[in-house]
């Protein structure tokens, strides 16, 4: 419509003004976004040619964009080490099962906890929170291992860790105001207990939650060297990522004098930086992998919370 006293000229230049400017605003912002996604997509794009790229073109700056006289020896020398295909077996067990575990406790213990009639809820979240600002420190805290018997064994990964408090405040939290308390009433009416409801309305109801917290725990899992650094002295129970340490930090994954002097040793030496980028790629590659299968939970569940209404 034309505004009092607007010819049809004038709207019509206040119309493509206006869009000159949402257009300005469109473009500005697809490359902002641009700009911010080769800021973080870069550096990962750059480790896999480097990966099979000269370590010499590498080490000089002479690969940037394309990968250049292309080897894949250096991920041969790794998958060679037995040691990796021991370190995946564990890693593996570790993740899944101790992800497994955490979700176990974590859910069921927030729902109690979200559940306005539970009288000692209070006192129990408060005895939760303190474990996040105060512990017992490192050495007693291996005693403690020791004692329990959990020292250099699969337990020591699962066990003592089977909680995040922060995981858990974050699921009480949904629960307690993302599910109407009509909807635990209603259930109720119609003959349901607290587990019938927990099992069949808000775990379902709860998938982005669920996705999220159970991706959190996972990385956790699958990224944890320090738990294996401290208490596992068997090498058969070693994770992939100490396996991975060992690997860069001794260079033995060649089959013959690595870290040796003479032609062996400048023979590992040239391609050190294979190695170092095949690692990491190694690494990081299942996460990767998994992550897409549940992006469309993990963008919503990361929201919660953040939108009333």
């Amino acid at each position: 419509m034309l505004g009092k006293g607007e010819t049809v000229v004038e709207h019509e230049y206040t119309r493509k003004r206006v869009n000159g400017k949402e257009l300005m605003f469109r473009i500005t912002l697809a490359f902002l976004c641009a700009f911010i996604f080769l800021l973080v997509a870069y550096p990962l794009y750059f480790i896999v040619i480097a990966s099979f790229s000269d370590s010499t073109l590498v080490s000089t700056g002479k690969v940037m964009f394309i990968p250049k006289n292309i080897s894949f020896f250096g991920y041969q020398e790794i998958f060679k080490d037995m040691r990796i295909w021991t370190g995946y077996r564990n890693t593996l067990f570790y993740t899944v099962f101790g992800t497994l575990i955490n979700m176990l406790f974590t859910l069921p213990a927030a729902y109690v906890l979200s559940r306005k009639e539970f009288r000692a809820r209070q006192i129990i979240m408060l005895i939760f929170v303190i474990t996040m600002f105060f512990n017992g420190g490192l050495i007693p805290t291996y005693l403690l291992m020791k004692g329990l018997g959990l020292t250099n064994t699969i337990w020591v990964f699962i066990l003592p860790f089977s909680v995040n408090v922060f995981y858990l405040i974050i699921a009480r939290t949904f629960f307690e105001n993302s599910l109407p308390q009509e909807l635990h009433e209603a259930a109720v009416m119609d003959g349901c207990s607290h587990f019938t409801f927990f099992f069949k309305v808000a775990l379902p109801l709860s998938k982005a939650l669920v996705s999220v917290i159970g991706l959190y725990y996972l990385v956790g899992h699958w990224n944890d060297f320090f738990t294996a650094l401290i208490y596992i002295r068997d090498t058969k129970l070693q994770p992939l990522q100490i396996v991975l340490r060992d690997i860069l930090l001794s260079n033995q994954v060649f089959s013959s004098g690595a870290g040796t002097g003479g032609d062996a040793g400048g023979y590992a030496q040239r391609y050190a930086d294979q190695i170092k980028y095949g690692v990491i790629i190694v690494s990081t590659l299942p996460i990767l992998l998994i992550y897409p299968f549940m992006q469309k939970y993990f963008e919503k569940g990361v929201m919660i919370g953040s939108i009333k209404g």
